[in-house]
């Protein structure tokens, strides 16, 4: 019996530490750890509601913009304004977050989680007259590899014009992010931290040549998830089709949906979206939302336990560093008491359930092209395909959205803050479910919790001893070589965990490192 620390893992945003134990080649237990404190939700109490919009945002440098919506939702609820949100104000919010979310995907597999399987060390192989992948190769004939080493080594399975085609695609997918942020600055203002949408709706007025150069960019980035994003994928999981039996996980899943297709219903869980909202399991019989059913545990996380198995509304943030037995700055959300998987797996598992017919065709398609049943889906490359097909999904609907909107008429809607309020904001991030809590007293936020994607995914166990998602991917499954352990971050980055969002600086040794006052 052995022990396979990883601390950090890289590739991913933030610091996630994960410890498995190994014996007969098999992980038998798994840790994942969390390893800041950041205290956001601290931060916030006492302040102007208003200020949740911006500094929920600097949570995170990469998926800012779920926190910008998910707070201008709760904010919406909280000063009685969620169900008069003018339609250009609901058509911006969807597509600043839309091609946001098309970029952040695209983030993800080409440049974080594809080297897992693509060898970059074949293009100083390379003949041929493509200009990015002769410099690439003149890097690596210089030893020059970061940031593509250091990394494990052995598992990759490509030939080299394969590797080298899809080193050129990496490439290509940093032009297509720039013009996902493009058009999120065109509407937000700028990126990272979008200034534009805000409780009431948006600051920004579409004109006809704003909506002239978003529905180029939207025509660019359908076109590259469908040439290159989506077969790509499909590549991969040719290749590595034996990582449809790894990483299966918890078995239940929860959506928030995103992307409101009409305004009205204040119920953020009875809206019609995009993506529908509930919950599943992998008998995919589909299950309505209920807010109520969530709670957040500490047990095994570095926080007082007297809040634990709490709702947000009711919970706090106490942090207790080096308690007994708490192993992560990561809390425990539950729903109905059980571990949840969130992420663009259970987006699609849960559309799949509704009975959505765009998804569920998408998801045949996928399915048939390999002769698979849906149960291919609850495996490391079925959240690669589920996150293709999300992007897919909204980037198919970009032009739409860019076409509904009215110049000239109004994007925002004035408000005034209540003395005393409370509200809740929900929205699918690319990672997953975002709920963002708010109670207001004396026209100051009294407490403010948010529930991330990265705190369901790579929670710690519960007070039950029910192990977290990441934890149950990990479990059971067959490790080849200890010193080289693929499986494990492939498994891991399937999720693709952001610690920056799930942890809410502290330095380990408890020492004061720098006092900031806001004024």
């Amino acid at each position: 019996m052995g022990k396979i620390v990883i601390d950090p893992i890289t590739r991913i945003e933030g610091h996630l530490k994960v410890e498995v134990v190994v014996d007969g080649g098999e992980v038998k237990e798994a840790r994942c750890s969390g390893m800041l404190f950041r205290g956001f939700e601290k931060i916030l109490e006492g302040r102007d509601p208003r200020d949740a919009q911006i500094i929920t945002q600097r949570i995170c440098g990469v998926c800012n913009h779920c926190h910008t919506t998910a707070a201008a939702l709760c904010l919406d609820a909280a000063f009685g304004l969620a169900d008069k949100i003018p339609d250009n104000g609901r058509i911006i919010r969807n597509l600043t977050l839309g091609f946001h979310q098309v970029q952040d995907h695209i983030l993800h597999f080409y440049h974080l989680a594809a080297l897992d399987y693509v060898d970059v060390t074949k293009v100083a192989d390379y003949e041929g007259d493509d200009r990015v992948l002769n410099s690439i190769k003149a890097f690596i004939a210089r030893g020059q590899l970061s940031p593509f080493v250091p990394r494990y080594e052995g598992d990759y399975r490509f030939p080299p014009e394969v590797d080298q085609e899809l080193v050129a695609h990496y490439v290509k997918a940093l032009e297509m992010r720039r013009k996902g942020h493009e058009a999120v600055a065109i509407l937000g203002g700028k990126v990272p931290h979008a200034c534009a949408i805000t409780p009431g709706g948006a600051t920004e007025v579409p004109t006809v040549d704003k909506i002239a150069t978003l529905l180029w960019r939207a025509k660019e980035l359908k076109e590259f998830v469908e040439d290159y994003y989506v077969p790509d994928v499909i590549r991969v999981a040719e290749t590595y089709s034996d990582y449809f039996e790894i990483g299966r996980g918890c078995g239940r899943f929860l959506s928030y949906g995103e992307f409101d297709l009409e305004g009205g219903d204040p119920d953020y869980t009875k809206r019609a979206r995009l993506f529908k909202q509930g919950s599943t399991a992998t008998d995919l019989r589909h299950e309505p939302l209920d807010l109520g059913e969530i709670t957040e545990y500490v047990k095994y996380s570095w926080y007082e336990e007297d809040t634990s198995g709490r709702h947000p509304f009711e919970e706090d943030t106490k942090p207790r560093l080096g308690k007994q037995g708490g192993y992560s700055w990561i809390k425990a959300p539950r729903y109905k008491g059980q571990v949840h998987e969130v992420g663009p797996l259970a987006r699609v598992a849960v559309a799949y359930a509704a009975g959505d017919p765009a998804i569920r065709e998408m998801v045949d398609s996928v399915l048939g092209h390999f002769k698979a049943s849906p149960e291919a889906l609850f495996s490391v490359l079925g959240r690669h395909a589920a996150r293709a097909l999300c992007a897919l999904h909204i980037a198919r609907n970009l032009e739409k959205w860019v076409l509904e909107l009215k110049p000239g008429e109004p994007a925002y809607v004035e408000y005034e803050i209540p003395e005393e309020g409370q509200g809740v904001g929900i929205v699918d991030a690319a990672r997953g479910a975002l709920g963002h809590w708010i109670l207001i007293k004396d026209s100051k936020i009294a407490k403010y919790q948010c529930v991330v994607p990265t705190t369901w995914n790579a929670s710690p166990m519960d007070d039950m001893g029910n192990p977290g998602p990441i934890e149950q991917a990990l479990i059971g499954t067959k490790v080849k070589d200890e010193s080289n352990p693929f499986e494990i971050v492939r498994i891991v980055r399937s999720f693709d965990p952001c610690i920056a969002c799930a942890v809410h600086l502290l330095n380990h040794k408890g020492r004061e490192l720098k006092r900031y006052i806001i004024a």
